[in-house]
């Protein structure tokens, strides 16, 4: 793919998520990065991730970024459109490369953990309103964004506002949060996010992000925070998530998981509620599927997870609340319905 300027293919699908995404280089055994001696090449961004999720669960999904004319980002759109996500749209920039970062073996939530991003300049850090074809990004019944873009550039910063801004007949716009501190170098995230927020139609954020970012404390503060967009989902880790919409509120709590990595959940987390969004499915069954495709990214050690298949995703998702609450999901899970099912039957 040679195409660098804006893309106004204004066919229609179900989502269209809009991001940088990078080459991820993990780890051959655990350790510090200065002694790990070699890794396997995988891909990581927010967005990607989600298109990624959705397009497995049958969706159709365009993925509008920038990368670099580079062999990396050969490999990202080769890898992403691999999924059957539309990547006409994925811009080559000749003049800035495709980012990629390196990571330990470690889960996020500890101390020995490191990622060492190379990101700064590059190609998805030009993407603006001249950049990207708005046509294009806007043609879709669901618009996914994040806050990881808002940082990129202030060019990207102000794509994002006129995606958010008020406008006649926009696709319903998501938006999570997912507050990268390292990428906020001038302090300004804590207004930048919540005044994107509060321009979405659905917002996703992490009771522990509304925390650290705002100081704001339990899932009813977080709602005060965010008044506007009709849905809001907390997400509480592995206590499960709470959804705000104007005429509930409703917890859901998580199935036990067997966690082999934390990277990617909240993408796949918000892959599949909008997934079961999509589908017109009840607000308790959006949740269950997001902690279902959670559970999936959980249980492999990179971004990407095979999701369950639509049927043992509905199956797991009608469960009454005790077998739910019984249910425990390791690695492999999503290949094996019958050991799940043998697992939700135990006493």
């Amino acid at each position: 793919m040679t195409a660098t300027g804006p893309c106004n293919a204004p066919d229609a699908v179900d989502v269209v998520a809009l991001g940088e995404s990078m080459v991820t280089f993990l780890p051959s055994r655990p350790g510090r990065l200065a002694d790990v001696p070699s890794y396997d090449r995988g891909i990581g961004g927010a967005e990607s991730n989600l298109a990624c999720a959705l397009a497995a669960a049958g969706h159709t999904v365009r993925w509008v970024s920038r990368v670099g004319a580079d062999g990396f980002g050969d490999h990202l759109v080769e890898t992403v459109g691999s999924y059957g996500v539309d990547v006409s749209c994925v811009r080559r920039d000749p003049d800035r490369p495709t980012g990629v970062y390196f990571r330990t073996a470690g889960d996020r939530g500890t101390a020995a953990h490191e990622v060492a991003y190379y990101r700064a300049g590059s190609a998805a850090s030009a993407m603006s309103v001249d950049t990207v074809g708005l046509d294009a990004v806007r043609a879709g019944r669901v618009l996914h964004l994040t806050g990881i873009t808002a940082a990129l550039s202030a060019d990207c910063l102000g794509l994002l506002r006129e995606l958010t801004a008020p406008r006649s007949g926009r696709p319903l716009v998501s938006f999570d949060v997912n507050h990268r501190p390292r990428l906020w170098t001038d302090g300004n995230s804590p207004q930048v996010l919540l005044e994107l927020a509060r321009g979405a139609d659905l917002v996703f954020v992490g009771e522990d992000e509304a925390a650290e970012v705002w100081g704001l404390d339990g899932v009813d503060a977080v709602r005060t925070a965010f008044p506007d967009p009709e849905v809001l989902v907390v997400k509480q880790g592995e206590l499960g998530a709470t959804v705000f919409d104007r005429e509930r509120v409703l917890h859901v709590p998580a199935p036990r998981v067997d966690v082999v990595a934390a990277v990617g959940a909240g993408d796949a987390f918000a892959a599949g509620f909008l997934s079961a969004t999509l589908r017109g499915l009840t607000v308790r069954d959006r949740l269950r599927h997001g902690h279902l495709m959670a559970a999936a990214a959980l249980t492999v050690p990179g971004d990407l997870a095979v999701p369950p298949s639509r049927d043992d995703a509905d199956r797991l998702a009608a469960l009454d609340d005790a077998a739910w609450g019984r249910l425990r999901l390791g690695p492999g899970w999503t290949h094996a319905a019958d050991r799940a099912d043998e697992e939700v039957r135990t006493p």
